[in-house]
């Protein structure tokens, strides 16, 4: 029985790291890093927490798309820039875009949470 808790919870931990870890094709940037780039041209920048998240705080060039929309429309030929509270529904919308073709696709780690933590 102990064996089975071990594997079973060995499994879980397995899940988890590859759940969390960096997908290939994603660049990762910090919000410091993200500063410059709101005042460039050409960038597509997508919030993907829930419009109540977004209507209480939100940055100015961010389009509000909640995780779970269709994120296949957006332009394919220029860099899209996600984020979200944390960073990991932001992480798991990168993920999807990189499914859906995209190739230029950058996460904000920590989100909004670091804009607040400085």
């Amino acid at each position: 029985m102990e064996q089975w808790i071990t594997l079973i919870a060995l499994v879980l931990i397995i899940v988890m790291i590859f759940r969390f870890m960096p997908k290939k094709g994603v660049k990762y940037i910090t919000t410091k890093e993200l500063q410059p780039l709101l005042e460039q041209e050409g960038i597509v920048f997508v919030d993907v927490r829930s419009a109540n998240e977004y209507k209480e705080a939100h940055i100015p060039q961010f389009l509000n798309r909640p995780l779970g929309t269709y994120l296949g429309d957006l332009p394919k030929d220029k860099p899209i820039v996600v984020i979200c509270q944390s960073g990991v529904r932001s992480n798991k919308a990168c993920k999807e875009l990189v499914k859906l073709g995209y190739t230029d696709v950058t996460n904000v780690r920590r989100g909004m949470n670091g804009l607040r933590a400085g």
